[in-house]
């Protein structure tokens, strides 16, 4: 899918919040090549002091910069965006081969103009601990309706804005917009996104994932997420 020869506008535009984020980066920017939509890269940039800004530059990406987590630079990407529909990607993900075949497909759909897409979880790690972890990511989506930031997020910006935006929160920001879609109106893509281990393998795989957990509960709690950053680390 591509635009007509009078249309110059971007399809899609991808929005990577960033804060030192190089090492990612420089395996994501050049997977995102496509015959399949027009892209535009926005690097939604926290203040970022290493190769991140070169790297955006060297590939034609544009840098929005916004301090105080994740959900303010998010939306720093978006009001920057060039295309009515977005996919948001974490500086460490994968993309599989296919990925711009299963973003057209999604945006071509009519039903897609209400509803957001995700790809499955995957680790790059080998490991049965990240086997474990990934099936227990895929039941939570399944049964809880509850992909996190790292799966990715299409979606189109007039839906978007009719969930009222992309939340203006530090951490938890992915959380707080997926309840406000529902789960009726998520649609999983045929695909998984590979997200870096680092976190797991650093800090063990039954560690990270009490914290995590308990950082949901909290969240659910009514914990104000400035503080909940704090128990995230």
């Amino acid at each position: 899918m591509t635009s007509g020869p009078d249309d110059k506008r971007p399809v899609l535009t991808v929005v990577i919040p960033t804060l030192n984020a190089a090492d990612g980066l420089r395996r994501l920017l050049p997977a995102l090549k496509s015959q399949q939509v027009e892209l535009d890269v926005v690097i939604a940039d926290g203040g970022s002091s290493d190769a991140t800004a070169d790297l955006a530059s060297r590939h034609q990406a544009r840098i929005a910069v916004a301090e105080g987590g994740r959900g303010p630079q998010i939306r720093a990407g978006i009001a920057a965006a060039l295309s009515d529909w977005l996919v948001i990607l974490h500086a460490d993900s994968v993309l599989p081969p296919n990925w711009d075949t299963l973003i057209a497909a999604f945006m071509d759909n009519p039903e897609s103009e209400f509803r957001a897409g995700y790809f499955g979880f995957a680790l790059d790690d080998a490991s049965p601990s990240a086997r474990r972890l990934e099936r227990m990511v895929d039941w939570r989506c399944r049964v809880l309706g509850l992909p996190y930031g790292d799966q990715g997020l299409v979606i189109g910006r007039r839906f978007l804005d009719a969930v009222g935006g992309y939340p203006d929160l530090p951490l938890m920001e992915d959380v707080a917009l997926i309840r406000r879609i529902g789960k009726g109106r998520l649609r999983r893509l045929d695909a998984r996104l590979i997200t870096s281990a680092e976190k797991f393998r650093r800090d063990g795989y039954l560690r990270r994932s009490a914290r995590n957990l308990l950082c949901l509960g909290l969240y659910f709690l009514g914990m104000p997420p400035r503080a909940i950053r704090w128990v995230y680390g």
